[in-house]
């Protein structure tokens, strides 16, 4: 690492490298979607530099001119080792399928167990691109809302499935609200999927970003989970969302439907993804580790700021993910705040409406972002609702 133009040693939390100036260098979505008086905290993007081993990667494929097309089974034994020493879940590349990234491979997975027309169950408030994907893939959507706590409400569930959906998507964790699914959670959920005959598909990308207190248990590791499947990506937790790839896991009575999934899906991820994500699930434990201690870091930071400059503000703090669900509807800004904030204290933050039933009133945050500019934000958000 080094040192700083005075001498000392810069901190080594991902969180604590980069400077607004630097990072509205950027061109992707965060940072250029708004003008440049708006601290944007909207998109599920962290504001750090890429991990050592994954820009040398990078770079060493540039050099090589090792730009084709991807294959292999290197991504799934890379995330098979990390799974292990993790989660104590072994991945076997029989059971894989590379995929372009999560939401392609949820739309292929829940393809291979629904037909157009079919029902596809969700819970929310929950992310957004879950309904427009699934729409989109000619499927319809019902809703079984989290319970007032956040948590999986197995009656709400129970009552879904009891009318013959297809499908269910687990977001885990879960986002907005930062849920860290218990065992006992899941376990119930794979009791009433196999009750009603419903096939499981898991959006696990914030997994590896389970923050201090909370325990990830991978869904395909509970018991009547065989024939579900789970999707797993570093996009998230290494701020690769631009280096497209992600992996698709099938349960052991899932198999034989993951080997009908199309040749040709395989052709989406992106070479250089691949080669950026395998180093950063082999080679960069150190640096997610310390990534983690710096959300921890701002997860009660930004319980501190929000009890100083919006204390009509409610939000449980995440346990997982760096991802905070505010409810603003004691502010009384209406069903939208997010367009308060934007307009009033010039911050950006995602409006809930978006996340389906339970979302209005509420916005959600993205805190993995310097600790000096989540201070500004808040504090920008507190005059914008007249705190």
């Amino acid at each position: 690492m080094p040192d700083s133009p005075d001498g000392s040693v810069p901190d080594p939390n991902p969180l604590f490298r980069l400077t607004e100036e630097q990072l509205r260098r950027r061109t992707g979505a965060k940072w250029q979607r708004h003008p440049p008086d708006v601290l944007p905290l909207w998109i599920a993007e962290m504001d750090v530099p890429l991990p050592g081993p994954v820009a040398r990667a990078l770079t060493e494929a540039v050099a090589l001119g090792d730009t084709g097309y991807a294959t292999g089974i290197g991504y799934a034994e890379a995330v098979d080792a990390f799974a292990v020493k993790r989660w104590n879940w072994p991945v076997p590349a029989e059971r894989t399928a590379m995929v372009a990234d999560i939401m392609t491979g949820l739309v292929e997975l829940v393809r291979l167990v629904a037909g157009p027309g079919d029902t596809v169950v969700v819970s929310p408030p929950v992310y957004p691109p879950f309904y427009g994907f699934l729409r989109n893939a000619g499927l319809r959507v019902a809703e079984a809302p989290l319970d007032p706590a956040g948590r999986l409400d197995a009656a709400a569930l129970a009552a879904a499935f009891r009318r013959g959906p297809a499908a269910y998507v687990l977001c885990s964790p879960h986002n907005p609200t930062g849920t860290v699914h218990t065992a006992g959670e899941l376990a119930e959920l794979a009791r009433l999927a196999g009750r009603y005959g419903v096939r499981v598909i898991a959006d696990e990308v914030h997994a590896p970003l389970v923050l201090p207190g909370a325990r990830f248990v991978p869904y395909l590791t509970v018991p009547g989970a065989e024939t579900a499947f789970s999707l797993v990506s570093a996009s998230k937790a290494w701020q690769l969302a631009g280096a497209k790839a992600a992996l698709a896991v099938a349960g052991p009575g899932a198999a034989g439907d993951l080997a009908r999934l199309p040749e040709e899906v395989s052709h989406g991820p992106s070479h250089l993804g691949v080669i950026a994500h395998i180093a950063a699930f082999r080679h960069c434990d150190d640096w997610l580790d310390t990534l983690l201690a710096g959300l921890d870091g701002n997860r009660g930071l930004l319980a501190g700021l929000l009890a100083e400059h919006l204390p009509r503000v409610r939000c449980r703090p995440p346990e997982g993910g760096y991802l905070a669900w505010l409810d603003c509807r004691e502010l009384e800004l209406g069903e939208d705040p997010a367009g308060v904030f934007l307009d009033r204290g010039r911050v950006a933050v995602t409006a809930g409406r978006y996340f389906g039933t339970g979302g209005a009133g509420h916005v959600r945050l993205a805190f993995a972002t310097p600790p000096p500019l989540l201070a500004e934000a808040v504090r920008r958000l507190g005059r914008a609702a007249g705190g």
